[in-house]
Formats: structure tokens, C-alpha cells, sequence
């Protein structure tokens, strides 16, 4: 009984800090809670959710400062359509300038979609593979089911 009052307080805890802090740094804050409290299901879950091997996983959270990072590294890979690599040089050359430092020197413009999305926060860590791999070489190229408005018709 007490381990489940104790539970509870914790999650009524994480929950007040997350309207609290809000935005990108409550969802961050959270997933760290959540990446040391199950280190190996926080990384089994970025490896299902951006498909990639357990041990690419196992070296980017090495090379991060929080595992929140990890995730990080690679939801703005998948949102610029830039390996992880590039994203971790990135970040490792701008560490403490903030997340949106580095998505703007990933490409990702002030104002846009993305960069709203990125401040809000407005990611999850579900383990389900994502709609929009960063592996997808076919982006845009797939024929729609249009009305035949616009060009050449």
C-alpha cells in the first residue's frame, strides 16, 4: 500500500513539474525521469519508435549528456531528414545553447511548423515506429489520390 501511495506521489509529482515547466523542457524533463527510472526500455522504445539497431542507440546515449538528448537527436533527424550523425556533431558543437539553436543550424526555420512543434514540446516516446522514418528515401514521390487540379491538366 504505501509503495503505491509512494508511486502515486511521484506521478502526481511528474505531472505538476510538467504543467509547471511546460513546453520542450517539461517533455524532456519528463522523458529523463522516464529514461532512469527503465534505461533499458527507454532505449528499446527509440530504437522501435526511429528504427534503429539497440546499439546505435547504446552509443548515441553515450555520447549525450541526458538520455532525453538521445531522443532528441533523433526526432530532429527525423524532422530534417538528416542522419543522427549530423545531428549529434550538431548538437555536440552547440551543447548549451538550447534545442533550438541546433534545430535552426539543422535547417529547421523560426516560425515554421517544425520549430512550433519543437518549443511546444509536441513529441512522444511510444516504441511504435514513427509515420515519417528518417531512413524513407521516397519522401514526396508517391502519387496522391488528387482531383487532377493544377499542374498539367
Amino acid at each position: 500500500m504505501q509503495r503505491f501511495f509512494a508511486v502515486l506521489l511521484v506521478m502526481i509529482f511528474i505531472g505538476s513539474a510538467a504543467l509547471a515547466a511546460g513546453g520542450l523542457d517539461g517533455f524532456l524533463g519528463n522523458l529523463n525521469v522516464e529514461a532512469r527510472a527503465d534505461p533499458t526500455g527507454f532505449a528499446g522504445r527509440l530504437s522501435a519508435q526511429f528504427g534503429v539497431p539497440g546499439a546505435q542507440v547504446s552509443v548515441v546515449l553515450g555520447s549525450v549528456r541526458e538520455p532525453a538528448d538521445a531522443f532528441m537527436v533523433y526526432q530532429l533527424g527525423q524532422m530534417t531528414h538528416k542522419p543522427y550523425e549530423t545531428v549529434l556533431k550538431t548538437y555536440q558543437a552547440n551543447q548549451g545553447k538550447g534545442w533550438g539553436v541546433i534545430a535552426k543550424r539543422l535547417g529547421i526555420k523560426p516560425g515554421s511548423t517544425e520549430f512550433h512543434a519543437l518549443k511546444r514540446g509536441d513529441f512522444a516516446l511510444t516504441g511504435k515506429p514513427s509515420h515519417a522514418s528518417h531512413d524513407d528515401h521516397h519522401h514526396g514521390t508517391e502519387k496522391g489520390k488528387g482531383k487532377g487540379k493544377g499542374k498539367g491538366h
